[in-house]
């Protein structure tokens, strides 16, 4: 018990620190010209307590670009990793993303993934690999938190979840991030 409340402890401070990262970036001026590009993510834990108990981490680092003053396209990546007694999966994502951008208190965005994941059954010892297509639509609120620092709260949905078919629970995905750059 004891070293998973220290291994928890370990997890929270790393997801603490990675939201922190965003609002430490130096600013990227150059005499009087300002940088186009953001970046940012989130990062997440999560766990079960019980009999089978488990433990999920997930890191999302996103780099982007502003093609106008309300308009931003860029990449982003997806790590989850998942662990319990009965179960574990590692999922890689890598995908597009735009984001449109209403007064710096709103935005709607669309983001593009192709995932790879690696999932195993510990009790019967069966493996599973492949890959899923996933297509976010959303938005969600702004909250200014320093010079072109931003938190992002929303949800997205993913228009191709297909119930029987997918890897996933659900095609919701609520979001929180950082984002410097804005």
């Amino acid at each position: 018990m004891m070293k998973k409340l220290l291994f928890l402890s370990a997890i929270s401070l790393f997801t603490v620190s990675f939201a922190q990262i965003g609002t430490s970036f130096p600013s990227a001026k150059t005499s009087n010209e300002e940088t186009k590009w953001t970046f940012g993510g989130y990062a997440g834990l999560g766990g079960a307590f019980g009999n089978g108990g488990g433990i999920a981490l997930y890191v999302t680092p996103r780099v982007g670009y502003k093609v106008a003053e309300n308009f931003e396209v860029g990449l982003a990546t997806n790590l989850n990793w998942q662990n319990s007694k009965y179960y574990s999966s590692s999922t890689l994502g890598v995908g597009l993303f735009a984001n449109y951008y209403f007064g710096r208190s709103f935005y709607l965005s669309g983001m593009f993934q192709e995932y790879f994941y690696s999932q195993k059954d510990k009790v019967n010892g069966l493996k599973y690999n492949g890959n899923e297509a996933a297509l976010y639509l959303g938005g969600g609120y702004m909250q200014r938190l320093g010079d072109k620092v931003y938190m992002q709260i929303g949800g997205m949905y993913n228009v191709l979840y297909k119930k029987d078919q997918s890897i996933f629970g659900g095609g919701f995905i609520p979001n929180v991030g950082i984002v410097y750059g804005l």
